[in-house]
């Protein structure tokens, strides 16, 4: 006996091929976006940012890493002063907060652990620890100016205690890497802790010591004292937020989750 199809049934069956064939589609989309980015770090992707919202700028000469543990200090560079970027250093806020300063490679992937805390108030991408006023995003990324990549943190030490931040910045940084942080490889892209007071500074040294007895290794990150904090650029505040799918692609292609994940297994954040 012949059984007669119901066009129900048949629109449905339709519906579902569509379907189907819609989602392979958009993976193997994503699967060619996702391999275009793999291999572009926070200086390239930055790179593009950049020149979209500014002219473009002249290109700097690479800096050898230093590996010196040594502060710099902030000075005007008479030779060629930066009048193009508007931005100026952080001002001092409300009284009742704390600050801290923490460099972790690329500044986007800095922010949202911290925004996480109950207590921190603010988090802000900058540079610190040059020796040109009024850095360009385009200066820093040469590694000509000596400063790092970095996050200013303002806290209520009422709320979120500075030994939690210290544990938050080594579960989101690779303390072993000497050269960088991850696919991010350069002097500006060290890992670091700039220390604001001698307390700051004693807690800073306690858990870097308790860092390599767990890790059982020396560890690269340097403790300096606090040094001018320049804001970054307008488009890379809060990039997490305001350029999520960007975000989430250039953190997978640099394998910073994944890196985290061997280094501090289950203490590891998750994205």
């Amino acid at each position: 006996m012949t059984v007669i199809q119901k066009p129900s049934i048949q629109i449905f069956t339709t519906k579902v091929f569509l379907r189907q064939r819609f989602l392979k589609r958009l993976c193997a989309g994503l699967s060619i976006l996702m391999i275009s980015f793999s291999a572009l770090g926070c200086t390239q992707i930055n790179g593009a940012e950049q020149n979209a919202a500014t002219p473009i700028a002249t290109a700097q000469p690479d800096l050898a890493i230093s590996g010196n543990s040594t502060p710099n200090t902030d000075s005007p560079n008479t030779d060629s002063p930066n009048t193009a970027n508007a931005n100026t250093a952080s001002p001092s806020a409300d009284p009742e907060l704390s600050t801290a300063i923490f460099a972790g490679g690329c500044f986007w992937c800095m922010e949202q652990p911290f925004d996480q805390l109950p207590g921190v108030v603010s988090t802000t991408s900058g540079y610190t620890g040059g020796t040109v006023e009024n850095p360009t995003y385009a200066e820093v990324s040469g590694g000509s100016t000596g400063h790092v990549e970095a996050m200013e943190v303002r806290y209520d030490p009422q709320q979120v205690s500075y030994e939690k931040l210290l544990t938050t910045f080594w579960h989101n940084i690779d303390p072993l890497d000497n050269r960088g942080q991850f696919c991010d490889q350069g002097s500006q892209y060290r890992s670091a802790i700039f220390y604001d007071t001698a307390e700051q500074q004693a807690l800073a040294e306690a858990s870097k010591n308790e860092i390599a007895e767990q890790l059982d290794q020396p560890i690269a990150t340097d403790i300096l004292p606090a040094a001018r904090f320049y804001d970054a650029e307008d488009y890379h505040q809060d990039y997490y937020q305001t350029h999520a799918v960007r975000y989430k692609v250039y953190r997978f292609g640099c394998g910073r989750d994944q890196r985290l994940s061997d280094l501090w297994g289950a203490e590891a954040p998750s994205h």
